[in-house]
């Protein structure tokens, strides 16, 4: 499986110098051969691999986002990669434990990658974390996991890159500028 997230993270092209840099240290770390997979929750290791899964309505450019309990932050819903999962089955999997949803991919193929240092509940470990695009439509009402989330909410691009009051995953507008790029 790690020969598999090697690839997948040597497939995705760079946005910024940022994720430039992520993707090259996340690769190196993959290759490192130490444990890449959360084995103990809530961070153990301290460093381990997240799949992200952005549901975006294509017909009004929305984006869903959820407010995570744990970090009280504004972010896609998505999950630990459990040990030799490919993350395109984790996000599978998170999708239907998070919105009861099927995941019905916008594409397969990792749309962008980060290294995060989680806050709050659990903070202080360092989330990999790659993101996916799949279909979402906000005019449909979802059911939600609630130990998960406090809600979700639908945001255009210019909500999220604006100045507001919600506090969202730190690379949340650098994404929404890669994905302006494309759609």
């Amino acid at each position: 499986m790690v020969d598999i997230i090697a690839k997948i993270i040597k497939s995705i092209k760079p946005f910024d110098n940022e994720e430039k840099l992520h993707k090259e240290n996340s690769l190196r770390w993959v290759q490192s051969g130490k444990e890449i997979f959360r084995t103990a929750k809530p961070d153990v290791p301290k460093k381990h691999l997240v799949a992200y899964f952005v549901p975006i309505d294509l017909k009004t450019k929305k984006l869903l986002l959820i407010n995570h309990l744990k970090s009280g932050l504004w972010l896609p819903p998505g999950g630990h990669v459990e040990k030799d999962e490919n993350p395109i089955d984790t996000v599978k999997r998170e999708m239907q434990e998070e919105l009861y949803l099927h995941a019905k991919f916008i594409s397969t193929k990792s749309f962008f990658i980060t290294i995060t240092i989680t806050i709050n509940i659990d903070a202080g470990h360092t989330d990999v974390s790659l993101w996916y695009l799949v279909y979402g439509d906000s005019t449909k009402k979802y059911e939600y996991n609630t130990q998960e989330m406090s809600g979700y909410a639908w945001f255009t691009t210019d909500e999220i890159q604006g100045k507001n009051t919600f506090k969202y995953d730190p690379h949340m507008k650098r994404f929404v500028k890669k994905l302006l790029q494309i759609y």
